[in-house]
């Protein structure tokens, strides 16, 4: 009996208390403080310092700007601070919480986490953010929370996620992404991977609406629409092994190789030959442009050189100057013994003497 009358006891202090110092918070033996639908808009400063759990939920509390939260209750192990719409985050605003285990801070609208926001929060272990308005993953504000392991960011705004982002929640055993509307296309890829090692389920496509309502991990690339990336994401993974970046996606499983390869091989082939074929045509109409050039042709026995007709061998020997007329036409034929001359090799000007110049010649 001795212990029920000293509980007894004590939650009635505890409720002297409350009406003494005009807070409309319930105490219990244990620490545990509830405020949860009082139209708050400032946490109580009244309550007794060592509380170690406080619920404002519900209420319409305004979070001090350039200032901490509940400065008077370093011992606080679990503080709920959902259902507060007017709730905005500032930087460091939980710095002097620094035993806090859980922070509950689902249905306040958030848009925007700072990435000093949890800072001094080093060992909670669980952060609820679920029915937000949170549209992109600014996840270096987990960076603080060295101790993290459940986060639970269901029925948010978020359509994607960066591959660094994901990249850091691997250090968070449990984290839920349900709920949230995302864009299934060649984005979601590194997402999809992440799902698959943590065998997530339930993590839905909201877009395109072919997709819509299917599982991102049961989906292919060719769902995703990003097939002729993946396929030189295959052929790089059998190489070597692919890690994650920030700026490169983790490579699909080994054993699903890319048959680009060959494409490759016959596009470089045809490029080669069509050089080869270019070279040959022009070093061929250069050959043929070179060879009329330098073509030889026959003398003919009866030309006409210089516009006068060549006169039959037999009339040189006319006369006494035969005998010179015969020397000549064997020192020409021993100039040119094959019967053929060169194109312009006689000028115009060289002409034979005619008949009367030779009779002078014999004459003299």
């Amino acid at each position: 009996m001795a212990p029920t009358c000293l509980l007894c006891w004590v939650c009635g202090l505890l409720c002297v208390w409350s009406v003494v110092m005009g807070h409309p918070c319930s105490l219990d033996h244990q620490g545990w403080a509830n405020c949860s639908g009082k139209s708050l808009q400032h946490a109580p400063s009244s309550l007794p310092g060592n509380i170690t759990s406080l619920d404002l939920s519900f209420n319409s509390l305004v979070m001090p700007h350039h200032r901490t939260l509940l400065k008077h209750f370093p011992s606080l192990h679990s503080l709920n601070l959902s259902s507060n719409a007017k709730l905005t985050l500032s930087p460091a605003v939980f710095c002097n919480l620094g035993a806090l285990r859980l922070l509950d801070l689902s249905s306040c609208s958030i848009t925007y986490i700072h990435v000093d926001t949890f800072k001094g929060l080093g060992n909670l272990h669980t952060l609820l953010l679920r029915n937000n308005s949170l549209q992109v993953l600014d996840v270096p504000f987990l960076l603080p929370l060295k101790a993290l392991f459940h986060l639970d960011l269901q029925h948010n705004a978020l359509v994607s996620v960066d591959t660094w982002s994901l990249q850091l929640l691997e250090t968070v055993p449990w984290v839920h992404l349900e709920g949230n509307p995302w864009v299934c296309n060649c984005s979601v890829h590194p997402l999809q991977q992440w799902l698959w090692r943590r065998r997530a389920v339930q993590v839905t496509c909201v877009s395109p609406p072919g997709l819509r309502g299917q599982e991102i991990t049961a989906l292919d690339s060719q769902d995703l629409g990003c097939q002729i990336k993946q396929r030189f994401a295959r052929e790089l993974s059998t190489a070597q092994p692919m890690t994650v970046t920030e700026n490169n996606t983790t490579a699909l499983p080994a054993g699903k190789g890319g048959r680009s390869w060959p494409y490759l091989v016959g596009f470089l082939v045809t490029a080669i030959a069509i050089s080869i074929l270019i070279a040959l045509a022009a070093k061929c109409k250069l050959v043929h442009k070179n060879f009329a050039s330098y073509r030889h042709r026959p003398l003919p026995e009866i030309s006409s050189i210089g516009g006068r007709p060549m006169e039959d061998s037999s009339s040189w020997d006319r006369g006494s100057c035969g005998s010179h007329s015969i020397t000549d036409a064997a020192d020409l034929q021993t100039e040119d013994d094959d019967g053929f001359i060169e194109d312009n090799y006689i000028q115009p000007s060289e002409q034979l003497p005619t008949k009367e110049e030779r009779e002078l010649h014999c004459s003299i």
